[in-house]
């Protein structure tokens, strides 16, 4: 009997983690795939460039969802979704990360008996006021299949009360895509006239650290400030870097980099400097140092065994963590159990199990 999977994604970041898997599918007989997003066809965060650096086929439906209200999209999505399940015969529903939108079709998948699976799943902040965080624990409460990264996210699940024989420890699938890639990586027109391994790459996207513009001018400070003459590469999104603009002017920004550009950007620079999880988990797989502006990491592994090392959001921290990196005393990280680019393979194995 073949195996329908509907492979469902709810923004740009999901497309990376699924490539792989989709690759797998390929490969396997007895399983097909449909992939399903929520937004519109012609967003423009999902531009062509993306679907060609990741060697994947665009969505095979559009669920044309646009809203800001987080409350409304779930809603919406949830009916656009049910219409597509009375459509299109489905076995599993697997959801991506912890987006609102995500939160939706896992209602909805077990709302009709489906089985539903989670990459990745026991990802936890413990900071319940953070609308992400209510939503990774309905979606793991309601998952057959918990597909975990790392033991810390087994160990989470299982506290919480999931029963063993649904968590699958599968690994990090981000590495899937840096592992397939690392050959097709392209070094940027930004780099022109800098040396490999001789620059640092700054990123920073969370709302709650771009807010406080006070202390995020302080940390723009200190990075200027230590790091001196060595250039520091900011790729943001255009509203991101007209704000970071206005507070420190020494600060150069470009624009957000294709795929494969910035794969080359973060994995041959001197370190990095980011408020996101899968680029300081990525940093860990190259073995490049870095920093994270943030008080947690959903995933402990980077700093207990990799290169990653939290600052919080304070500017004295801060200031001594990038003075080490650049005095080159930083600890040398490992990678962490199966983040070996392995992870669609396992995952195929045990839908088809």
């Amino acid at each position: 009997m073949i195996q329908k999977v509907c492979i469902f994604t709810g923004a740009r970041p999901n497309f990376v983690k699924v490539a792989p898997i989709i690759r797998s599918i390929k490969n396997t007989e007895r399983i097909t795939y449909q992939l399903v997003y929520a937004g519109k066809a012609d967003d423009p965060t999902l531009e062509k460039s993306l679907f060609d650096d990741l060697q994947m086929p665009l969505p095979d439906v559009f669920l044309g969802v646009d809203c800001e209200n987080l409350n409304e999209l779930t809603g919406r999505v949830m009916s656009e979704f049910e219409q597509y399940l009375e459509a299109h015969e489905t076995d599993t529903v697997i959801v991506v990360d912890d987006l609102a939108s995500t939160m939706a079709a896992a209602i909805v998948t077990k709302k009709r008996g489906l089985r539903l699976a989670h990459l990745v799943a026991g990802t936890r902040s413990f900071d319940i006021n953070m609308p992400k965080e209510i939503n990774r624990l309905v979606i793991d409460g309601l998952s057959d299949l918990l597909f975990t990264a790392g033991v810390s996210s087994n160990s989470i699940v299982t506290r919480e009360g999931a029963e063993m024989h649904k968590i699958y420890m599968v690994g990090n699938i981000l590495m899937d895509s840096l592992r397939y890639h690392h050959d097709r990586w392209q070094r940027p027109a930004c780099l022109e006239g800098i040396e490999d391994g001789k620059y640092l790459v700054l990123t920073i996207n969370r709302k709650a650290l771009l807010a406080d513009k006070e202390n995020l001018q302080k940390m723009l400070t200190v990075i200027m400030e230590v790091a001196g003459d060595i250039p520091v590469i900011a790729p943001l999104r255009p509203s991101v870097s007209t704000q970071l603009s206005t507070l420190n002017a020494q600060l150069s920004t470009v624009n957000s980099l294709p795929y494969l550009e910035f794969g080359y950007l973060t994995s041959h620079a001197m370190g990095i400097i980011t408020d996101s999880g899968n680029v300081a988990e990525e940093a860990t797989f190259n073995h490049v140092p870095c920093i994270t502006l943030n008080s947690y990491t959903e995933h402990i592994e980077t700093v207990k065994q990799g290169t990653n090392e939290l600052v919080g959001e304070d500017a004295d921290q801060l200031r001594t963590a990038l003075g080490k990196m650049i005095a080159g005393d930083w600890k040398t990280g490992s990678l962490p159990d199966r983040w070996d680019g392995r992870s669609a393979e396992r995952i195929v194995q045990i839908l088809m199990g």
